[in-house]
């Protein structure tokens, strides 16, 4: 991976992991660094999952991939959210 493309994932990261922390209802208690970081590794294996179902290359936007991966994005930050709160 060139160095273009970390930077972009970095940048497409931090949107799904704000995306994602809007999809979730109430109030997260993680922090911003912690939300980027998901919103990374969402958009990698969103990414792929859109890859491997055949989406993930379309004329234009691909809304599909985008779904994908807030969603997941959603998932782990829900999935953080709930393990903050026990301790």
């Amino acid at each position: 991976m060139e160095i273009s493309g970390i930077i972009s994932a970095i940048i497409i990261g931090i949107i799904i992991g704000v995306l994602g922390r809007l999809v979730v209802p109430g109030r997260q208690h993680i922090g911003v660094l912690l939300t980027i970081v998901v919103g990374i590794v969402a958009a990698l294996i969103g990414a792929a999952i859109a890859s491997g179902l055949g989406v993930a290359d379309t004329k234009g936007i691909d809304w599909i991939e985008w779904l994908i991966q807030i969603g997941l994005a959603g998932v782990g930050i829900a999935a953080l959210d709930r393990s903050r709160a026990r301790r």
